[in-house]
């Protein structure tokens, strides 16, 4: 059985210096390929070494939508860096809305996340997308810029409604640990409703443990519990599961088995 851990952060300070440990620990536990996600250039710069450092391992770059709240941002790093670095580099992410909390710029950051799109366009990726509290003006943003090679809306935590409107626009719904919480009844809703050809697992390491290690540091090799709870709601077996949702995340970050 083989696992692909859509998103995740290596990098993160909770992980301390044991991110061997950590891939090596996914790669004991089924987790072949795993993206590890930029949030602004130094991050961008860190997940390109990483992902030049380790098997199976692959990277996302961009600018996160906390750092967009400015009038001005600098983007011109992410172009240059998958220029040099197309064998790692397979997504623009994390990029997107969060309008959580104070201090939000609603219009820089969809100003932004709008550049971000015609960025990806432009060197033919596709693109992660964090949304929080904005799903109306992400879904404005998506209908009128085309996102030419596909989006997902990574760690999926809005509504039914959304996510029908997402599949409609041929995005990937994204799926992690909060799926095995006890109060995920409307994210049980929405993984039962996702088209196995649209649907995506990640951790969100090292944050969103899934039950039954809810409360611990996170880790891609967790990711099996999401897969295995999303199996069960779709009353399939997690081979099967696990065999559907690698085959789209290859394919949606365009990484060719070859090369995998």
């Amino acid at each position: 059985m083989i696992l692909f851990d859509s998103h995740f952060h290596l990098y993160d300070e909770k992980y301390g210096n044991e991110q061997d440990e950590i891939i090596k620990n996914a790669h004991d536990n089924g987790v072949k390929y795993m993206v590890n996600i930029g949030l602004d250039e130094d991050t961008s710069k860190t997940v390109i070494e990483q992902a030049n450092k380790y098997e199976g391992l692959y990277c996302a770059i961009g600018m996160y939508p906390e750092y967009c709240n400015d009038d001005e941002i600098d983007l011109t790093y992410i172009e240059r860096l998958y220029n040099d670095n197309k064998n790692v580099v397979v997504a623009l992410g994390e990029i997107g809305l969060d309008y959580h909390g104070e201090d939000v710029n609603k219009e820089n950051q969809k100003k932004h996340f709008i550049e971000q799109i015609e960025i990806a366009n432009k060197l033919e990726l596709p693109i992660c997308i964090h949304n929080r509290d904005a799903d109306m003006d992400m879904l404005e943003i998506l209908k009128i810029h085309k996102v030419n090679n596909g989006f997902v809306m990574h760690c999926f935590s809005s509504s039914l409604e959304i996510a029908k409107e997402i599949i409609k626009l041929g995005g990937y719904i994204s799926i992690a640990g909060p799926v095995t919480f006890k109060n995920a009844r409307g994210l049980i809703d929405v993984a039962k409703y996702v088209p196995l050809e649209k649907i995506l697992v990640e951790t969100d390491a090292p944050y969103l443990c899934p039950e039954p290690l809810r409360g611990r540091r996170n880790e891609p090799a967790n990711v099996r519990f999401t897969a295995q709870k999303i199996a069960d709601i779709k009353e399939m077996s997690l081979e099967e599961f696990s065999q559907i949702t690698t085959k789209n995340a290859l394919e949606f970050y365009k990484i060719k088995k070859d090369e995998a």
